[in-house]
């Protein structure tokens, strides 16, 4: 739920009318009030944009301790707060909300940033030390609530979206070899954006700003297992894993089901939702579930999920998306995820989570994030030296191949000088740079290794971006994602490479919830949720509308691209053969993207 933004400058006085602009860009995220607070002196301004679900009526944020040394903004959700509620009262606090936001504030002031243990949800939060002058700010484990920061004239910005720290005063630019990066391995390096000198506290991370000085710490990691000194995996162990699994699902699940809204699922064709609105429907009874049917063969899930809902006894919500429907909100999907697309899924999201809000529905369960925890997207991907071998962690995975191939296309498209900057430049090597190759790569299963690489860039920054937070919150709607409970990780992290490996994909979650699944989506494919190519058929308003942006000025404005290879590809493209134009088609989109938000943020 909810945007929040916050300035801290040292030294100088901050008018508290720079949070206007910046809360009014952050409107999506918190149509049903705001809230302000400037320290006095000017020093530091906190912003909340609130979308409200727990605590309808007292839940108003910032929220201030009660000596007033303390300021807290929080976006998220922290689920079994009325636990800690209860500890806290019976330690001697006074809490004036009923909601899950305080909490993080009261257990700040006893246990300080040891504090984000305690934690258990989807959130990010920015906390003001009024006697030590200190900013104290986190994200949670997965990152699957944003968190952008930056530094600029004495001034240090932090805010759930980009925009919102332009909004503020934050001047923007490209960062070109973040650019390059998005291009060549499809994301930007770990904690960078494509703007520069715009970084994102990473996952796991908490950030705290005093005198001028901003410094990060890891607070949590995924810490796969070393396969030295590994514990054995015994047949007990395998016999007992699908209903452990079962039962740390159907927690997690029913945990994200407490809001004093309604609460729905999304739903497509596949395993992953299908297990989340099965248990959901066990402990909400019906439930509204929300699909996209597209109008092409072969992306179409509709007959998949409208079996599935009726199996769960929920009330199916499907709505149909054309490559005109895509196309209308093509730039609006692009605005609010602030980085470069490859398909058209995200906007399809974007407008599923409006058919959503059209309904009443606030809340929703997805399914991401399975993948991540259970191999989902690497079990069927062959890797350099076999998917269980430990050791040097050098070569890159399948899906960084496959980047590295489609890099070739864009490679063509760039510009003498964005060529020439990072010619020189191993993308792979320079990603592994940003990661604790030691700490956290080194002697773990091959498997490991590819999920943690994954889990760090991939689903952060693009999974957890285009088609998840800034798709859903776009449409004032919070999607809560079961499978990335770090209760439920904690239980798959350590399992054998042959038991993530196991044929079918995914099979221990397969036998963990068949009672609640049909025959069809128990015996299925791994499928990503993908919209049709933009690209496939020349008549397609999607299709016209990639190339009336390439062929427009904002390309010419984009210090990237060669403005006439692009456009010398766009005339060839009714002439390739359908297999080339689907590896074009990320390509375009991609170029598309940034002609986007070199438009809309005026870069």
């Amino acid at each position: 739920m909810c945007g929040i933004v916050a300035l801290v400058a040292p030294g100088l006085e901050l008018e508290e009318g720079r949070l206007d602009p910046a809360l009014a860009a952050l409107r999506h995220r918190g149509p049903d009030g705001s809230g302000r607070w400037r320290a006095p002196g000017g020093h530091c301004l906190l912003g909340h944009a609130r979308l409200s679900i727990i605590d309808l009526a007292t839940g108003q944020q910032p929220i201030a301790g009660e000596d007033g040394r303390h300021r807290i903004v929080v976006n998220g959700e922290l689920y079994g707060f009325e636990a800690i509620r209860q500890e806290l009262l019976a330690r001697g606090h006074r809490l004036t909300t009923q909601g899950d936001s305080e909490i993080a504030l009261h257990l700040f002031e006893d246990e300080g940033p040891a504090c984000l243990a305690r934690l258990r949800g989807e959130f990010a939060l920015v906390l003001w030390d009024e006697r030590e002058q200190r900013l104290f700010a986190a994200r949670d484990r997965f990152g699957i609530k944003p968190l952008f920061y930056a530094e600029q004239d004495g001034v240090l910005y932090l805010g759930s979206e980009v925009k919102a720290l332009q909004g503020a005063g934050l001047r923007l630019s490209w960062d070109l070899e973040s650019v390059h990066h998005l291009l060549t391995l499809g994301v930007p390096l770990p904690a960078r954006t494509v703007f520069a000198g715009v970084r994102q506290v990473p996952p796991g991370h908490f950030l705290e700003a005093r005198n001028g000085t901003v410094r990060l710490q890891r607070y949590w990691d995924l810490d796969y297992p070393p396969v030295e000194g590994a514990p054995e995996w015994t047949e007990g162990d395998e016999h007992a894993l699908p209903e452990r699994l079962r039962d740390a699902l159907d927690e997690a699940v029913r945990l994200r089901l407490r809001a004093d809204v309604p609460v729905g699922c999304y739903l497509s064709g596949g395993l992953d939702s299908s297990a989340v609105l099965g248990l959901a429907a066990r402990h909400a009874g019906r439930l509204k579930a929300f699909t996209v049917a597209f109008d092409q063969e072969g992306y179409d899930e509709s007959p998949l999920a409208a079996a599935t809902a009726a199996r769960a006894g929920a009330e199916w919500m499907p709505l149909h998306v054309s490559q005109a429907d895509l196309a209308a909100r093509f730039e609006e999907s692009v605005w609010h995820s602030e980085t470069a697309c490859k398909n058209g899924h995200g906007v399809a999201k974007l407008i599923l989570s409006g058919h959503v809000r059209a309904h009443g529905y606030k809340v929703v369960l997805t399914g991401e994030g399975a993948d991540e925890i259970l191999a989902g997207y690497h079990a069927s991907t062959p890797t350099p030296g076999g998917p269980a071998a430990a050791g040097d962690p050098g070569a890159p995975p399948g899906w960084v191949r496959g980047n590295l191939a489609n890099a070739r296309t864009h490679a063509a498209l760039l510009g003498r000088a964005q060529a020439a900057a990072f010619a020189a430049e191993d993308p792979w090597r320079r990603l592994l740079s940003e990661i604790d190759v030691e700490g956290q790569l080194r002697g773990r299963t091959r498997i490991d290794q590819e999920l943690y690489v994954w889990t760090k860039t991939v689903l952060p920054n693009y999974i957890l971006t285009v088609g998840g937070d800034r798709a859903e919150m776009a449409q004032s709607v919070e999607g809560r994602p079961p499978f990335l409970d770090h209760h439920l990780f904690a239980l798959t992290r350590p399992l054998p490479a042959a038991v993530k490996l196991r044929k079918p994909v995914k099979s221990v979650l397969r036998e963990a919830v068949r009672p609640l699944l049909t025959d069809d989506v128990y015996a299925g494919r791994k499928k990503p949720f993908q919209s049709p190519p933009a690209t496939g058929r020349a008549a397609d308003p999607l299709f016209e509308h990639v190339c009336a942006i390439l062929r427009g000025p904002q390309l010419l404005a984009l210090p990237v691209f060669d403005a006439s290879a692009v456009r010398a590809l766009l005339d060839a493209l009714p002439s390739l053969p359908a297999a080339r134009r689907m590896v074009v088609d990320p390509v375009l989109i991609a170029a598309a993207s940034l002609c986007v938000l070199q438009e809309r943020f005026r870069l």
